[in-house]
């Protein structure tokens, strides 16, 4: 028989210390999915503040793309590119992201022309595949690898140090299988990084809310955000990891909640009930 598994789960507020249970830790390099992809936005942003790139210059512009796709970088960071979810090559169960690399990417941006399924701008698909091509124009623009560009643009700025695509295998918490030993997680180092790939202590990701979100030292949210009205968020989730963070708007409180072997949307309902409910701020 199966082992059952026990969620871990963490809740952190402005109001109440870190609230903790099944052995989860704040001290430890959790996986953040999608949530990287708040650092690709914000960099798009420094990038066209400082005068290096603009949201609508077209992709074709840093990367060998075919001329006349119509996609801009704008239409990445929103999702309105046309481009599917996921690359389309063949993904393994196993370990989804594996194959992706920076040659696979080369080859299908090589193609994009005959990769959208609708036309730019017209409709919103959530495309991991999009936000792949977003990193490298970045890089392009910039002239340094991705991982570099979020660095430089967006982390160091925010003195955030607990945040990165290769964290210390010791200081890994990850999910487990149904016997309770730790599963190795997905290859997400690779073409894919920019769009799930980062790892972070907890508190690092509070500060990345405090800082974009409450305090918006680096402007106005990124267009990554997601908006519901008076609530700002954005989730993340892989195979064994689920966060969500957001701010609610009116009363200036925030959210991190992250999870371990969760069932689905469950980080998302917890965080978006404690915003509308004002537990956030209460501490209760």
């Amino acid at each position: 028989m199966a082992l059952r598994q026990r969620t871990r789960t963490a809740v952190l507020t402005p109001a109440a210390p870190p609230r903790l249970t099944g052995g989860h830790r704040t001290d430890a390099y959790v996986e953040i999915g999608s949530l990287t992809k708040v650092l690709t936005g914000t960099a798009l942003d420094r990038l066209a503040a400082d005068g290096v790139l603009s949201p609508d210059d077209p992709v074709e512009r840093w990367l060998d793309a075919p001329r006349g796709t119509g996609i801009t970088l704008r239409h990445l960071a929103e999702h309105t590119s046309g481009l599917p979810r996921l690359p389309p090559l063949f993904l393994p169960r196993r370990d989804p992201y594996r194959r992706f690399d920076a040659a696979a990417l080369r080859s299908l941006v090589g193609r994009l022309d005959t990769l959208a399924t609708t036309a730019p701008g017209t409709a919103e698909e959530y495309s991991n595949f999009g936000y792949a091509v977003l990193g490298a124009a970045l890089a392009a623009a910039a002239g340094e690898p991705y991982e570099q560009v979020v660095q430089r643009r967006v982390l160091d700025p925010l003195g955030i140090q607990e945040m990165t695509a290769r964290p210390p295998a010791e200081r890994r918490l990850t999910g487990t299988s149904r016997w309770g030993r730790p599963r190795a997680p997905w290859a997400t180092d690779g073409a894919v990084l920019p769009a799930g790939g980062y790892w972070a202590t907890l508190p690092a990701v509070a500060e990345l809310v405090r800082g974009l979100l409450v305090d918006q030292v680096l402007g106005p949210p990124a267009l990554t955000w997601r908006q519901n009205g008076a609530l700002i968020w954005h989730n993340g989730g892989t195979r064994d990891a689920q966060v969500f963070a957001g701010l609610h708007r009116e009363n200036r409180t925030w959210v991190v909640v992250h999870c371990l072997d969760a069932g689905p949307d469950e980080a998302d309902r917890a965080g978006v009930r404690l915003l509308r409910d004002g537990k956030a701020d209460a501490g209760r």
